[in-house]
């Protein structure tokens, strides 16, 4: 991870959610959008690190801090950011968390429970 050549001198932070089809990729799709919304991280594409887009593997390599949220035990994200090549991120798994797939509507409080442990994770 490095420091990019704007003005700012800092590289982004970024947030990859699973966004699966179940409540809990629901969960992790809004948190992380809360995340960006917050100007924490800025949420990132997992598809195109998936599909190993060139530009976005390219400004993730470049990623000051990088977090995956995983909605269930099956870590989607966390493989799939593996499977590009990256090894060093935080991971925050809604199921360690107490929030279960089928049984974790996407409430706000369900929501709020997911950016405060990303919030914890990330650096400065």
């Amino acid at each position: 991870m490095s420091t990019c050549s704007c003005s700012c001198s800092t590289a982004p932070k970024f947030v990859f959610s699973c966004s699966g089809a179940a409540d809990a990729g629901e969960v992790t799709d809004q948190a992380a959008r809360e995340l960006s919304r917050q100007g924490k991280v800025k949420m990132f594409c997992l598809a195109g690190i998936g599909g190993r887009i060139s530009g976005m593997v390219k400004s993730t390599e470049a990623a000051d801090q990088i977090i995956a949220i995983d909605g269930c035990p099956l870590n989607c994200a966390r493989k799939t950011l593996e499977e590009a090549g990256f090894s060093e991120f935080e991971h925050v798994e809604l199921h360690a968390l107490g929030l279960k797939k089928g049984e974790s509507p996407a409430s706000q409080e369900h929501i709020n429970i997911v950016v405060e442990e990303a919030v914890k994770r990330i650096k400065g």
